[in-house]
């Protein structure tokens, strides 16, 4: 019970400007050290699965993007 509560808090929602298309965020399992480059955090983030993935906070983490369900 508790796992599921915590994937679905790191599972947050967000409309993207430009399209109607709403966009899912989950931060990446694979993804080590700070997200530098938005090409690096993308091609791990295919490797887990997702379609697109971005850096992004403070802390420069590796979020990956799925359209919501």
């Amino acid at each position: 019970m508790l796992l599921l509560l915590t994937f679905q808090e790191a599972m947050v929602m967000r409309v993207d400007g430009a399209r109607t298309n709403r966009m899912c965020d989950s931060k990446s399992h694979k993804f080590r050290g700070p997200c530098v480059s938005d090409t690096n955090c993308r091609n791990v983030c295919q490797t887990e699965r997702f379609s697109d993935g971005h850096c992004r906070g403070f802390r420069r983490r590796c979020y990956c993007q799925n359209p919501c369900i």
